[in-house]
């Protein structure tokens, strides 16, 4: 399977998915940190993606989004963004809403 199609793949499976540096219970940037914590503030399941644990992923993703950092959150598939605006929607209530209008949010690392 190519990377685009592992990417695609894991985008299919899970509603919400962060690819971070790190996990939620130890990032390893500070980014991911604060997406995490807005993440969990709003308290709504989230799968996330390792990309330490990954080179072909971290360096697929970048081609794939053409967003070359990370974290990159994807909400039903589409890319949200990185840590700014995540946190940004977080303060304005916008992603309180995009969450609350995802039915299924199973969590799987």
């Amino acid at each position: 399977m190519d990377v685009n199609s592992k990417i695609e793949e894991q985008l299919k499976s899970h509603d919400v998915l962060l690819y971070m540096k790190g996990t939620p219970d130890f990032p390893q940037c500070g980014f991911s940190g604060q997406t995490v914590a807005a993440l969990n503030a709003i308290g709504r399941p989230f799968a996330f993606v390792n990309i330490f644990e990954d080179e072909e992923i971290r360096e697929g993703l970048k081609t794939y989004s053409s967003w070359p950092t990370f974290p990159q959150l994807y909400v039903k598939g589409e890319l949200i963004g990185g840590s700014d605006i995540v946190v940004e929607m977080y303060h304005s209530g916008e992603l309180q809403e995009l969450l609350d209008s995802v039915d299924d949010q199973t969590v799987v690392s």
